[in-house]
């Protein structure tokens, strides 16, 4: 068969071993990696994306020694004791020919954990601790640690090992001026600051010899205030090489930068030509990196030489198979990464165990099993949301005869409202999966079909899953029923709005209006790559000698005046999502959004909205009111508890819980029923 896809799919010839593809399954800790009796799991989630097809691996992060841990007690290799679990892994890998690489990370002055040091006395702005300050002792056991980390790694059947130089890391801080402020042979100039770096890879090619993998993850763009320039970064990357990597990988960005690098508003392949620079100067294979999650995307970066490899951590979270999928010409199967980072590092960054909000399986393979049914049954499932295409298309591939109801002429749900968000385009992409597999499952669908309960008894269902969804909360103040009232998804809609605009709610929804209507009607989608460098501050010319490549930013003028209200008196954006709420909130401040808390609603006149704050009326002169206060669910359909039917009822997602518009919980919701009946 042949594929539009062949760059991607070409073998890549290290010397003393070939991996199969460009493909890299990039680190992504999922909470698996601390405890021992989590590797089966573990193994069971790198073993399906072996199978699924790619060419490398590379795990979560694992410390070198107590110091280097992000969580107390987490995840260490550092006796032979820890070889056993780690067997199961490499074991599952290799089964299906795939490399695995075991990543050694130490958190440097980003560990949560009272132990934590760095290359000076500088405490993070997003971790509790202040570090110590590393002694030359203590950098050389360190160095020694890494050694025998990679040494034991090799013992489990690893095929080599990723070191962690970026985003923010301990090798990171001790490379940068952001944090190194030492005057000793570790800092001061370049070639001081990489040493322990370089003398790390040095001793691990020492004790593990020349057929092991040592790939080596550099920052190559900062982002942060007194970071390294494009020649420093290129000065690092031929050291490296020199010390005897085998791989170069590319990081962006530090965890505390306040540049977005990774989330859904990020263009595509944003940062590959800052890899791609690197790449001239270096004769090892470089691996790019950073929101590419599409074999097109891919395909053209390495036809254009701009890298010998493409890593993905969440894409593959996504869709384990889409190594597969695009080999087979099937890139329209594949289930894309949304960058939302809902249930991957939100769930990190909370000790939670990570998983993808688009499929709830990933770390979850032992546990959310879809087997074939003995006994296929008659499924009805009525609400063509997210909810209701991920119980309608898993049932269905189980062997279950379903029909998907949709009272609407288009399947989606509320993401056909997100999709035209600003920076939410790739909301696009879930839809057409499942539109995809509605088809290639078999599901039937009838749109436009409002059902109700004597024709799902009538039809003879067995089963029946209620995805009804949610309606927007109504806003019941006096004069609410005025023409200038609108509600959220009116607007989403493409309902006319006014100049100035009161936003009534601070939840997602709330923000994500706030960002649709900053914008001008017809500002092209997604964002063009240049004007999103330059709206956040990001240096274009890829030879950069700005500190961190960063520049001052450049916002255009906002097309409307924007006021955000909301009830609570807590900051607004306050239960945004941890990782990407930021992001939201700097986007509307640097907008101007005029945002006020602790507001009570009091009517609305033809002047505008009249509002209390503090004990005091105000009028807000605005030419409209947008709605964002909450929604309802739709369950009419669904029996009491005392009523008497044929079929067995079940309700899921927005129609079970309307608390807040969850689709990560949609979406399981719908795949666990799926996977009972």
């Amino acid at each position: 068969m042949t594929t539009r896809y062949a760059n991607i799919l070409k073998p890549l010839d290290l010397g003393f071993t070939t991996l199969k593809n460009r493909v890299v399954m990039g680190s992504m800790h999922t909470g698996l990696e601390d405890r021992f009796y989590n590797y089966p799991k573990l193994a069971a989630y790198f073993g399906e994306r072996a199978k699924g097809g790619v060419g490398l691996i590379i795990t979560g992060g694992i410390s070198p020694n107590r110091q280097g841990w992000l969580l107390p007690a987490g995840g260490t290799m550092n006796t032979l004791g820890d070889v056993a679990p780690h067997r199961l892994v490499t074991h599952a890998v290799h089964k299906h020919g795939a490399k695995i690489l075991m990543q050694i990370l130490h958190s440097g002055r980003y560990g949560y954990q009272p132990f934590v040091v760095s290359a000076s006395p500088i405490k993070s702005p997003i971790s509790p601790f202040k570090p110590r300050q590393m002694s030359e002792k203590q950098i050389l056991d360190t160095i020694q640690d890494y050694a025998a980390t990679a040494s034991i790694a090799k013992k489990a059947g690893y095929d080599g090992v990723e070191i962690m130089g970026s985003e923010g890391y301990l090798l990171n801080q001790f490379m940068s001026r952001h944090v190194n402020q030492r005057t000793d042979q570790w800092g001061g100039e370049i070639e001081n600051r990489m040493r322990f770096a370089v003398e790390i890879v040095k001793a691990i090619r020492a004790k593990v010899g020349e057929k092991f993998i040592i790939c080596f993850r550099l920052s190559m763009l900062d982002l942060v205030h007194d970071g390294n320039t494009m020649n420093e970064v290129i000065t690092v990357a031929k050291a490296l090489e020199e010390a005897g990597i085998t791989l170069l990988n590319t990081g962006i960005g530090w965890h505390e930068a306040r540049v977005p690098t990774i989330v859904t508003s990020v263009p595509r392949a944003a940062f590959v030509d800052y890899t791609a620079e690197v790449k001239k100067h270096v004769s090892v294979p470089v691996i790019a990196s950073n929101r590419i999650n599409m074999p097109e995307t891919a395909e053209v970066i390495l036809a254009e030489g701009k890298a010998d490899m493409i890593q993905m951590a969440r894409p593959l979270l996504a869709d384990a198979f889409w190594v597969n999928k695009t080999a087979t010409n099937r890139v329209d199967e594949i289930n894309t990464c949304i960058a939302c980072n809902q249930a991957c590092l939100d769930h990190t960054f909370k000790n939670k165990r990570a998983t993808c909000l688009v499929n709830p399986r990933a770390a979850y393979e032992t546990e959310l099993v879809y087997l074939k049914t003995k006994k296929p049954k008659k499924v009805a499932v009525v609400g063509g949301g997210v909810a209701g295409m991920s119980a309608a298309t898993v049932a269905a591939s189980r062997g279950h005869q379903v029909t998907l109801f949709e009272a609407t002429n288009d399947v989606g749900g509320q993401f056909n409202l997100a999709k035209v968000v600003p920076g939410k385009e790739e909301f696009h992409e879930t839809i057409r999966y499942f539109k995809v597999q509605i088809e290639r499952t078999g599901v039937e669908l009838r749109l436009n079909t409002k059902v109700n309960r004597e024709q799902l008894e009538r039809e003879g269902f067995d089963e029946v899953i209620v995805a009804t969804g949610v309606v927007p909360r109504a806003l019941k103040i006096e004069g609410s029923d005025a023409p200038q009232v609108l509600s959220y998804a009116e607007v989403l809609r493409g309902a006319p709005v006014g100049q100035k605009v009161a936003v009534i709610g601070a939840g997602g929804i709330g923000f994500d209006v706030s960002e649709f209507l900053l914008k001008p009607e017809h500002q092209p989608q997604p964002q063009p790559l240049a004007e999103w460098k330059r709206e956040w501050g990001v240096d274009p010319d890829v030879q950069y000698v700005s500190e961190g490549g960063l520049q001052p930013a450049e916002v255009d003028h906002p097309v409307r005046e924007i006021y955000l209200l909301q009830r609570k008196t807590t900051p607004l954006g306050i239960g945004l999502g941890k990782t990407s709420g930021w992001v939201h909130r700097a986007q509307l401040k640097k907008h101007h959004v005029k945002m006020l808390r602790g507001v009570q609603y009091k009517s609305v006149s033809d002047e505008g909205l009249w509002i209390e704050v503090g004990g005091h009326d105000q009028l807000l002169r605005v030419d409209t009111i947008v709605v964002c206060a909450g929604q309802e669910s739709v369950k009419e359909i669904m029996p009491s508890e005392t009523e008497t039917t044929l079929a067995k009822y079940h309700i899921i997602g927005g129609a079970k819980l309307a608390a807040e518009l969850d689709a990560k919980r949609a979406i399981r919701e719908g795949a666990e029923i799926a996977a009972k009946i």
